[in-house]
């Protein structure tokens, strides 16, 4: 483990907002006047694409209660590993691997968290055939870092799902658990019930009974049941039923459907201790905005934090959930506004540090002595540092990547542009570092997957495909097309109206062209459309409708068929969410695989065989009908299909294959440098 120490600017800044942790006993502070971060290397030549999709050494760290330990997912042989680093010592111990399950059989980690000091809790899913239907089971088991034991946590009478945490007492090592259970009937599998469990024995009591009509409990900060939901698949009915101060039964307050798939249901982000009231996200005013509201009566009250034109993404609590420290927002890139005046001081400390937008907070105490800081992500890649803000040491816990380290990245930047029909649409564009300020570059247009989420520039832990890329030469464009959240009701509304989903959706992707080209940016006519998921969907789509527009497209874990997916949806997710696709004007027509004839795009097609999202029927249907249709493999199309591949990508052998893949269906149809460009790739890193 490589250890670096820095010593931070402004320490009169830092003393003052300090001061507030230090007990009188505590280390004062003590910072040298003027140092900075090492400068950042110098990476003169093409960074190969798999590099950038490699499992980093570390993310999702959290630090235990005393400060003393990091529980982190790390990248070991290509796969996620549970780790826990002594921070006294600097060591090591792998704990669990944490990898997506792929197959029946299959034990493996969903997340997990510090329950004490002693001890992490892992959320444990097994895969199981159960009478030809695979299921999954989700279990919790401790951890104890001084013994290695692990603890099954409550699993006597335990059903299909033993895994959700609502309250933790790191003090005295117990905490609520919900759980379904069969210790009453098996016909009452998700009517679930609370448990206390003290994490040193698994052992367990009952403190919340099964309601027939409740799915999921919520508990305040004190750890009282205030509130049970339940949602109709069929019906689409959202339940809420709350149990105010004082009162011994849950009473409904609410319970509905959102035909529109739009609006946002205020419900509880926190209890406010004391009151019947809640703080909650609603975007009933048009944007998510954070309320203060009566749950008994659902009425808003006061409006708490909103940002101008953009969804607020949500709260930052304390670990007690008695009192919100800030907020999640979002306008292009997300970010974090801290209300509470020490992280403030922190975050604004690392972001003289780092650079903006370069220096975030990961986690930290309660008292904040210690504070895990990520140090990059916008200009250049980054690691992990620990900051005592007692002593003001600022240690290097890791490199994201050890053969990447700080090496900078591909400008990026979050900018508007106007689609055929007046929509501004906010796109993220990725400029390639070794040719800017040339003009009329090749263009890949990336649409993001969902549909109904969005892409941001700034989160250290996200796939970088966009980098990958970029880094090779082309123009990489991110479009938030209508349909996209973060931009309103409203704006999402757009995307679910009859004509939105395969039609003005897509128009959105071929007007990034027209802006883009009329800049002279890129080359309208050396442009290639990719995407995972719905991101998937839409390059097979426009393979299939915009032959003409795009060199090719590159499609990952996609939906092709509309009407076989519904299928799908109502069968597995219920009637109400078949609707969820929003495809019911025109299922057909806006299927790539029910038309395979005409002009297309030459299109490479990757399909996970152990996504449990997609099924495989999506990818084997498109192909067919492209054969069908006279198309000819490894001309017109390439299919991959990935035995061991799931919908996450989460292993180094099925990411590489897909950039690799990607980049290869590029060079073919699309390649990033030309003779008539007038410049010549930059030579290649080798980091064996």
């Amino acid at each position: 483990m490589t250890i670096t120490k820095f010593a931070l600017r402004g320490a009169s800044a830092l003393a003052l907002g300090m001061a507030a942790f230090a007990a009188p006993s505590a280390v004062s502070v003590a910072i040298a006047q003027e140092a900075a971060p090492q400068t950042p290397q110098t990476v003169e030549g093409r960074i190969p694409v798999g590099e950038f999709v490699k499992q980093p050494n570390m993310k999702t760290v959290r630090i235990s209660p005393d400060g003393n330990k990091l529980a982190y997912i790390a990248g070991r042989g290509g796969a996620e590993v549970l780790v826990v680093l002594d921070l006294r010592t600097m060591s090591e111990k792998p704990l669990v691997a944490a990898n997506e399950v792929r197959e029946a059989g299959d034990r493996t980690m969903q997340g997990f968290r510090w329950i004490g000091s002693d001890h992490v809790v892992a959320t444990v899913i097994s895969r199981e055939n159960i009478s030809g239907q695979v299921a999954d089971f989700r279990r919790l088991v401790a951890y104890d870092i001084k013994t290695g034991e692990a603890i099954p946590q409550a699993w006597r009478d335990a059903g299909g799902d033993a895994g959700a945490l609502r309250h933790i007492d790191h003090d005295t090592g117990k905490y609520l658990l919900q759980r379904d259970t069969t210790g009453v009937s098996t016909e009452r599998w998700f009517k679930p019930e609370i448990v206390e469990v003290d994490v040193s024995t698994g052992r367990f009591k009952r403190v919340q009974r099964i309601n027939p009509v409740v799915s999921s409990w919520s508990v305040d900060g004190s750890g009282e049941v205030r509130m049970g939901s339940n949602y109709d698949r069929d019906t689409g009915k959202i339940r809420l039923l709350y149990k105010g101060e004082g009162e011994d039964h849950v009473k409904t307050v609410y319970n509905d459907a959102d035909e529109t798939f739009t609006e946002s249901l205020p419900a509880p982000q926190m209890f406010i201790p004391g009151t019947d009231d809640a703080y909650v996200i609603s975007n009933h005013e048009g944007y998510d905005k954070v309320y203060r509201m009566n749950v008994p009566t659902m009425d808003i009250t006061e409006t708490v934090f909103e940002t101008e034109g953009f969804d607020v993404q949500g709260l930052i609590t304390d670990s007690k959930e008695t009192k919100i420290l800030g907020y999640r927002t979002f306008d292009g890139t997300m970010k974090t506004v801290y209300t509470d005046p020490n992280l403030k001081t922190v975050q604004g400390l690392m972001e003289e540090m780092f650079g903006e937008n370069e220096g975030s907070i990961v986690d930290y105490t309660d008292d904040l002595s210690k504070v895990v800081v990520y140090g990059g992500g916008l200009s250049k890649l980054g690691g992990y540092y620990l900051f005592d803000t007692r002593t003001g040491d600022m240690k290097l816990l890791n490199w994201s990547n050890t053969a990447l380290k700080d090496a900078p990245l591909n400008p990026v930047k979050a900018e508007w542009y106007t689609a055929r029909d007046g929509t501004k649409i906010q796109a993220i564009v990725t400029y390639p570092r070794h040719r800017m300020g040339q003009k009329n570059l090749p263009v890949v247009v990336m649409p993001h997957g969902g549909p109904f989420g969005v892409t941001s520039y700034s989160n250290p832990s996200f796939f970088l495909w966009h980098q990958a890329l970029a880094e090779q030469g082309y123009v990489v464009v991110e479009p938030n097309y209508r349909g996209s959240g973060g931009y309103g009701k409203d704006f999402v509304q757009l995307g679910r109206e009859p004509g939105g989903y395969g039609k003005s959706m897509q128009d959105d992707l071929n007007d990034v062209l027209t802006f883009y080209g009329e800049k002279g940016v890129i080359d309208p006519n050396r442009a290639c459309i990719m995407g995972w998921s719905y991101g998937g969907y839409a390059a097979a789509r426009g393979a299939q409708r915009d032959g003409d527009v795009w060199q090719c497209a590159i499609a990952g874990a996609g939906v092709y068929d509309m009407a076989l997916m519904n299928s799908w949806d109502r069968k597995n997710l219920g009637r109400f969410s078949e609707g969820f696709q929003a495809t019911s004007d025109d299922p057909d027509g806006i299927s790539a695989a029910r038309n395979t004839d005409g002009n297309w795009a030459p299109i490479l097609i990757v399909a996970a065989k152990r996504d449990a999202r997609i099924p495989m029927e999506q990818a084997e249907t498109l192909v067919s009908n492209l054969r069908r249709s006279g198309k000819v493999e490894g001309k017109d199309f390439r299919y991959v299909v990935q035995e061991q591949g799931t919908h996450n990508l989460p292993f180094d052998d099925v990411h590489i294959e897909w950039m690799e893949e990607a980049y290869a269906w590029l060079q073919k149809h699309n390649p990033a440098y030309i003779p008539s460009d007038g410049d010549t790739a930059p030579e290649l890193i080798d980091f064996d």
